[in-house]
């Protein structure tokens, strides 16, 4: 079954140009395609970001993210920094997070992408074996989000 995305989604998506916008919703549908009983957690800040997991608790059982950018998203993994990484292609420093940014549909066609979804939901274990209840819940931050801006070069 289908799980269409929330309206409010829909309208924190539209300061984002079509291509991010449809490129969100399309790695959300991936995502929920895997793990049709994870619940997301839409947050509107600074971005949109769109947490993935199956208790509510982040630190329990969250799997993956996406985080929308004025030229990208990506594919955040809150324990990505101890995930298989084959294909090399998680960045980030952090202690723990790592991601993978899309910039065109194409790119969400590769076939490791649900491959290192399935292994950020083996990560969480015996949480996603529990399964969830695919609800949506919606949250929106004191900063509202701005139109996205695109990077700025460094002054020479």
């Amino acid at each position: 079954m289908r799980r269409p995305p929330d309206p409010q989604l829909l309208g924190f998506l539209t300061i984002y140009d079509r291509t991010i916008a449809d490129l969100a919703l399309a790695l959300r549908g991936i995502i929920i395609e895997e793990a049709p009983n994870a619940s997301e957690y839409v947050y509107q800040v600074y971005t949109v970001a769109i947490w993935f997991g199956f208790t509510g608790k982040m630190k329990d059982a969250w799997f993956c993210y996406i985080t929308t950018h004025a030229e990208h998203i990506n594919l955040g993994f809150p324990y990505g920094a101890v995930l298989p990484d084959p294909n090399r292609v998680l960045e980030g420093e952090g202690k723990t997070n790592r991601h993978i940014p899309f910039r065109s549909l194409s790119d969400l066609e590769r076939p490791f992408v649900r491959r290192y979804i399935q292994a950020a939901i083996d990560q969480v274990g015996s949480a996603a074996a529990a399964g969830g209840n695919g609800k949506t819940v919606v949250k929106t931050g004191q900063t509202v989000a701005k139109k996205p801006t695109k990077p700025r070069r460094a002054k020479r």
